[in-house]
């Protein structure tokens, strides 16, 4: 299907995912350390964080970028853009995309990404600085860009497509999605979508602590609690996650081995200026995303939510789930305690999480939080997962300065969802660059 009349309101799944996230370096493990609530958060290592109010944050660990990609892109790449190319790499293969099902052209990517390449431009302004601008590295003209994850893997895998960049922080990743569910309306057949961030070096270390959002709590089971009476600010993370999206029909006509789930409703809006009487718009944008779906609040069966950590805006996220769906009348979690807010890739990897609750039924925990004041009115899911037939789930996420974002996931009907196949009937896999 590549015209866009044709595949206008068709229904666009995801066929693939590839994460990247701390504590989980793949699917499996992932959703296992969110149900048993198995944190990845710790004391940050990678430089001496001792003089720093912040100490921990999600770190991913045992990733040696060598072992999985090619070595003429190391010198080329930051830490973040590394794994968004692993991530994409996962995703394409959990799809199966095989050589020759579309044309370049057909395949695009839209990415989100809220630092940049951190690590990989702060390490040449030290060089500029102090050795001369000789010493810098070519690749600096591009590697710090916040475009050059959708850059390196368009031109990694042969995606040549209609592709974009989106910057609006935590509420960058599900933008990313949306962005990519209309482009597949407009007839392209298959994008890779999603975002990752890093920046836990020292100079984007000290850009996070300026914000004044982050915990300075020295436990990691304490330190992120969104919803909590003890709430003191969130901790940051690196990693997310990438998707392959492509419509109902096109996937069954190729032959992928799975649909893990459709995306089913997407808005965004924009919060009104400090000191306007106009009320957040976090509950708007779930209101246009259920709308978008074509369903009832009484329809949706788990809510993920933005959860920052801090009082005054978990009490503004309280306020616009129970006002949506009534007071505690569908379960809230945040398995996001687990592995820090990641920023561009937090929202895409609660969307995974949607989609994993959604095939096997059960709710992960907010890991952490036990205190929910009575006045927020919602239903954290607390302690242990909750075990409940999950359909359709909501997906919050908000950006600093103002951003709003929503998406709605829900299941594929059995009778329509592609059967898995046995890894020698599998399709050989796309050659990359």
């Amino acid at each position: 299907m590549t015209g866009g009349a044709a595949a206008r309101g068709a229904a666009v799944c995801v066929t693939g995912i590839g994460m990247l996230v701390p504590g989980g370096p793949d699917l499996d493990r992932y959703w296992a350390a969110v149900c048993a609530g198995d944190t990845g958060i710790g004391p940050l290592d990678r430089f001496d964080v001792s003089r720093y109010p912040v100490r921990l944050a999600g770190q991913i660990r045992d990733f040696d970028a060598a072992e999985l990609l090619p070595g003429r892109l190391l010198p080329q790449t930051d830490v973040s853009t590394r794994y968004a190319l692993v991530a994409a790499d996962r995703a394409l293969a959990d799809a199966a995309l095989s050589e020759g099902a579309f044309d370049d052209y057909q395949m695009g990517v839209v990415t989100s990404n809220a630092s940049g390449g951190f690590e990989f431009t702060h390490r040449e302004f030290q060089k500029l600085w102090s050795q001369g601008p000789g010493t810098v590295s070519v690749y600096e003209s591009f590697a710090w860009f916040y475009a050059v994850n959708t850059g390196q893997i368009s031109i990694r895998n042969a995606l040549r497509g209609p592709s974009s960049a989106l910057v609006a922080e935590q509420a960058g990743g599900l933008d990313a999605i949306g962005h990519a569910r209309r482009t597949i309306h407009d007839g392209t057949a298959l994008m890779v979508t999603g975002g990752v961030d890093s920046a836990l070096d020292p100079w984007g270390w000290v850009s996070q602590i300026a914000s004044g959002r982050l915990s300075t709590a020295t436990d990691p089971a304490r330190g992120y609690l969104p919803f909590d009476a003890r709430a003191n600010g969130y901790l940051p993370g690196e990693g997310g996650a990438l998707l392959v999206l492509e419509t109902e029909e096109t996937a069954l006509a190729r032959g992928a081995p799975r649909i893990h789930g459709e995306i089913a409703g997407y808005a965004a809006t924009f919060d009104a200026p400090p000191g306007s009487p106009r009320p957040p718009g976090l509950r708007r944008a779930a209101e246009l995303a259920l709308a978008d779906a074509g369903l009832a609040p009484d329809q949706i069966d788990v809510v993920f939510a933005d959860a920052a950590g801090v009082p005054e805006l978990d009490r503004a996220e309280a306020e616009a789930i129970s006002g949506l769906f009534g007071p505690r009348a569908v379960p809230v979690t945040a398995p996001k305690t687990l592995t820090g807010r990641l920023y561009s890739g937090g929202g895409p990897v609660d969307v995974v999480c949607a989609l994993l609750a959604i095939r096997h039924g059960v709710i992960p925990p907010t890991a952490g939080t036990a205190e929910v004041p009575e006045d927020y009115r919602i239903d954290v899911v607390t302690g242990a997962a909750r075990t409940a037939p999950v359909a359709s789930a909501l997906v919050l996420a908000r950006g600093k300065w103002g951003f709003n974002s929503a998406i709605v996931v829900r299941a594929v009907a059995g009778s329509r969802r592609a059967a898995p196949v046995p890894a020698s009937a599998a399709p050989a896999p796309r050659s990359r660059t």
